[in-house]
Order: C-alpha cells, then structure tokens, then sequence
C-alpha cells in the first residue's frame, strides 16, 4: 500500500469515527479507557474495509491524540463541539461566555476551581501538539488546536481574575464562496469579482475587527490560487487553510524562557522570498513587515494577500503607513503612502453586523494619479443598510460601474469581468 500521511489517516479515522459508529452519542458516558478501546476498535475496522496497514507505534500515537483531544476539554467539552457556537470566552473558573450567531450570551457552565481551569487548560496545549508553553514565566500563549481552532490563554499575575481562555473556533460550514453567498457575507457579483482578482494575481488587503470573518474569507478565496503556484503562507498561530498540494506553511515563534531565539514574521517574510514563492500570504500584519512586503510587491512578487486590522479602508490604509513610518525607513509620508498605493491593488473589509452576519461590506479601489500624486480610496462594492427588522439588517450591496486603477491587470492575464463594468 502505498504510503499516507499521518494526518491523513488521523483525519479518515475521525470521519470514520463519526459516520460509521455511534461515536457521538457513546463518547460521553465513556472513561478515558473506555474511549481508547472504542478507536482502537474503530481503526481495527477502517484497516479491514479500506486495506490499510498502520504501524503499531502510528497506531497508538493516532488514539492517543483522538482520545487527548476529547478528555482534555474537560466541562467545555459540550460547548467547543456544539456547532452553533463559534467563540467560547472563560473569564475564570465560574464564568464562561458563548457567541451563537454573532450574539454573545452567558453559558450555564463552569469548572470547579481555577486549578480545575489550569488543568484544562494545560491539558489542551498537550493534545494541540504545540510546542508552546504557558506557565508563570510564560504567562499568556497563542496557539491553534488540531481542528483549526484558535486559542489564547492568559494566567495570572497577568489576569486578575484567574486563568482566562478564548477559544474562537474553525468553521467547517464555510469552505466555498457558495457557502459565504449562501450565508449572505457577498454576492455573486462581488465573488465573480474576488475570484478573478484572486486569478490576476491582484494584491489584496483584508481588514476588518476580531471576528469579523475575514480570516475566514481569505481562506475561501485561496481555494481559488492555481495549482500549479508554490505558495507561502506566514502567521503567528496557524489559522490560514489552504487546500492546494504545493503550501509551505511558516510559523514566528516567540522568545524562549532567556528572552532568545525569537523569530519574528518579518524575519521569516524576508527568508520567505528566498524560497522561490509564487504567492506570500500573511496571516495578520501588525509591525515592520509591511515594509519588506510593499517592497517585495514592487520588485515582482505580486499577488500577495494579507490581513492588517482595522475599522475601515481608510482606517487600513492609515495603519498601513503608520507601520511603514514605524520601521524607520527614511522616506516621507507622502512617499509612503505613494509606495503602499502603488503596491496595494484592494483593500477588502469585512464587519460583523447587529444580525450576527459578517458581511463584506466594503471592495475598495486603491487608486495613486500618476499625474498629480493624489491617492484615493474609491469603494467598488459597498453594502448600504436601510434597516434593522425584527433583529435582522435589511440591505444590499451597491457597485459602481467605474473600472477599477487594476484593470489592466485583469486583461494583462486575460481574466475576464463579463458584465461587471462599463468600457
């Protein structure tokens, strides 16, 4: 048999394990033994139907970590696996809060005490196969469990209310634009126009506030990088999902206990144009690596997608050049700003509503005069509410027919925009 990867096999066990056993409604009444026994048994079948032959050593490491994954989310358990949940925040051991739908509301759950808490917590960082460490010395931690999910723990002295964890977790319902059209984040208008740009290697900035999908929406569109292109994805805490075969995923990595051995995103943006990319995506841009990754865009590395936070287009762009006078680079502000205009194709925001909707609200036009010097941020697509019924926002998405300052991009890698704008 031919060779599989180990998160393959983890992976086709746990769907397994959900579509072929009684699993879901057995897990809880089952000790940690109990639940051991159940996968092993699980596995002994998938080998027997499908042929597959797993080492012993895959194999133990494999229940190990299913099971690990189950028992250590202790009483959250219920809340991280219900799926109308996106956001678990535990202020302390007696208060835990939920988002369901956009909303949030206090949960009825809570753990006995703060070492309770602690325990959980410890116990999760353990079964995310992070290399990460949270403690006293290491008071707070960022890291993604092995479903996506991303979690950020901070400890005491540092909260004052005991161990505090937040737990946003990863959407398996929006994997396609379908999916982000179906959930009214876009319409088709605007997902034609997203894909194509996608394809013409447009420069894209998403922005938008914590939880505003745009994360989310970024790992749609990348569906959409042609298979054939070596891509370099670069973040803090993985939360990037790229489907494509040819993905080389980086990771910064934070001091160690003697304050060494840091590597920061801008360290590894500049070892990642080393790496012959096609295309560089960083997962959130928040200091000095603005400068290497306008720069890069100048010297040929286009369609690069990354993600800055902010209220707004203007509010990204202000950020944008905030950050590239923060590196120290002896240039002015006018300058500045005409490097990041010259450099930045888009800017796409996105904002959770009062319905709990995250929608894209804004498609922006970066646009530099070449005559004058002037820069504009000129909205291609923008989502114009009339009004909240009965807690839902009633609106739609207003376009404007001017071509955009990158059209001739679309039309130098022969993509076509049928119907989109006018001549």
């Amino acid at each position: 048999m031919a060779s599989v990867e180990h998160g393959e096999i983890k992976a086709r066990i746990h769907h397994y394990l959900i579509s072929k056993t009684n699993f879901l409604q057995v897990k809880d009444k089952m000790s940690e033994d109990q639940l051991r026994s159940f996968v092993d048994t699980t596995i002994t079948s998938l080998c027997q139907e499908s042929k597959l032959t797993i080492q012993m050593d895959e194999r133990l490491a494999i229940i190990r970590e299913l099971v690990s994954a189950i028992v250590a989310l202790g009483p959250i358990r219920p809340l991280v696996e219900d799926p109308t949940i996106s956001e678990v925040m535990i202020n302390g051991h007696k208060s835990i809060y939920i988002q369901r739908n956009g909303k949030i509301e206090k949960s009825t759950v809570q753990f006995i005490d703060a070492s309770a808490l602690l325990h959980t917590v410890q116990k999760i960082l353990a079964s995310s196969g992070s290399s990460r460490r949270v403690d006293e010395s290491s008071p707070y931690v960022d890291f993604s469990m092995p479903d996506g999910s991303r979690v950020n723990v901070i400890l005491p002295p540092l909260s004052m209310i005991g161990p505090v964890m937040t737990i946003r977790k990863f959407s398996r319902e929006l994997n396609t634009i379908d999916d982000l059209i179906e959930k009214r984040s876009l319409n088709k208008q605007m997902a034609a126009f997203l894909i194509a740009a996608i394809k013409a290697k447009l420069n894209i900035v998403f922005c938008g506030s914590t939880g505003s999908g745009k994360t989310t929406l970024l790992n749609v569109l990348s569906r959409h990088i042609p298979d054939h292109e070596r891509i370099i994805t670069i973040e803090d805490t993985g939360e990037l999902r790229l489907m494509q075969d040819h993905v080389v995923s980086l990771q910064a990595k934070g001091p160690n206990i003697e304050g060494k051995g840091e590597v920061t995103i801008r360290d590894l943006f500049v070892n990642s144009l080393r790496m012959r990319p096609d295309r560089i995506i960083i997962g959130e841009v928040r200091g000095s690596e603005i400068l290497d990754l306008v720069q890069s865009i100048a010297s040929g590395h286009s369609g690069s997608l990354a993600i800055v936070h902010a209220d707004s287009p203007v509010e990204c762009f202000n950020r944008m050049v905030t950050m590239m006078l923060m590196s120290g680079i002896r240039l002015s502000g006018d300058q500045i700003q005409q490097q990041i205009a010259t450099s930045i194709d888009l800017i796409v925001y996105c904002e959770l509503y009062l319905d709990g909707v995250r929608r894209v609200t804004n498609i922006t036009d970066l646009r530099l005069n070449k005559e004058n010097k002037e820069i504009s941020l000129e909205d291609i697509f923008t989502f114009k509410q009339a009004k909240v019924e009965n807690g839902q926002v009633i609106g739609d998405w207003v376009m404007i027919k001017k071509e955009p300052s990158c059209y001739h991009k679309f039309e130098k890698r022969n993509i076509l925009l049928p119907g989109l704008f006018n001549s």
